[in-house]
């Protein structure tokens, strides 16, 4: 069994895409409709940046998606039969969602600049942070933000893998975990350099204004399971899957959880389309798992000859 997996902030560089859109039609077609859709020339940005502009959350979540969809169409398959699951991380669920045929690129694009725009206005810039916690478990690292609050925020944004959970809230709570956490336990704590504390319980304006898009939106059912963020469990009801993407935005991303259950559910190979971030997630998760990386034309073409 087969699950395919779509990267989530972070994973953006200067030169993401250059090499498909040189040798791809497809790619070229996936970054000329985001372009359009968006009224902007993104891929040039991805191709030239600069890198500070490229890193913007409005930005960067349209160019992530649109990364793995030109992956993916330069591929050439159908998911359809040749996977059993989908799966994102954080903005990558909708790159899932994409890929699956629950939104049609364009609305993808719209919706991510839409959410990107949300999220950065919801806190004032400095008033939030992010930290990861390095060598602790999910348990240890929520008995850190709770000593840490001290009557702010401090909540798990994302479970990555058993040994990294990144913290979220008000900064300085954030700079009350990194000063604390060696003592409580933790490996390390690295304050992540974003520009708001997401997937907390401050990013409730963001969850909003995403209800009243996801509204809106045109909607079908995926083609193949999406095994979701907040649930870390497989479904394709629409109605459920808009509000989990509602949920999401103040939410937790259970992504240890997620990979554990479509292990425990006969996933062998974790297929990571458009980045090398969740492949060594996977492995500390389901060690015995296989997980490939496509990213470069050399990878898409070995894997084309292995599907």
């Amino acid at each position: 069994m087969r699950a395919f997996i779509f990267p989530g902030q972070g994973s953006q560089k200067v030169g993401m895409g250059v090499e498909l859109a040189d040798a791809s039609g497809a790619a070229r077609d996936v970054f000329g409709e985001v372009d359009e859709a968006l009224g902007q020339h993104l891929a040039k940005l991805m191709a030239e940046g600069p890198a500070d502009e490229l890193t913007m959350t409005a930005n960067a979540q349209p160019a992530i998606m649109a990364h793995s969809i030109a992956v993916l169409r330069t591929l050439g398959i159908d998911l359809d039969g040749k996977a059993d699951f989908v799966a994102g991380h954080s903005l990558g669920e909708y790159s899932a969602l994409c890929a699956a045929g629950t939104f049609g690129l364009a609305e993808t694009a719209k919706l991510l600049r839409i959410r990107g725009d949300a999220m950065q206005a919801a806190v004032p810039v400095g008033v939030g942070a992010m930290a990861a916690l390095l060598g602790v478990d999910i348990a240890k690292a929520e008995e850190i933000a709770a000593a840490c609050a001290e009557g702010e925020v401090c909540e798990v944004a994302n479970d990555n893998d058993p040994g990294q959970v990144v913290v979220s809230g008000h900064a300085s709570a954030i700079d009350r975990v990194v000063e604390r956490a060696k003592d409580m336990g933790a490996k390390r704590a690295i304050k992540l350099p974003v520009s708001a504390p997401f997937h907390c319980s401050l990013m409730q304006p963001a969850a909003d204004r995403m209800a009243e898009a996801l509204g809106g939106a045109s909607m079908s059912a995926p083609s193949v399971p999406l095994v979701a963020n907040v649930t870390a469990s497989a479904g394709a009801d629409v109605d459920a899957i808009r509000d989990q993407l509602v949920r999401q935005v103040t939410g937790r991303v259970r992504w240890r959880e997620s990979v554990a259950w479509m292990a425990d559910h006969g996933v062998t190979q974790f297929v990571e389309v458009g980045g090398k971030v969740l492949g060594p997630m996977v492995k500390k998760i389901a060690p015995d798992a296989e997980t490939v990386s496509l990213v470069s034309m050399d990878d898409i073409e070995a894997f084309a000859k292995e599907i």
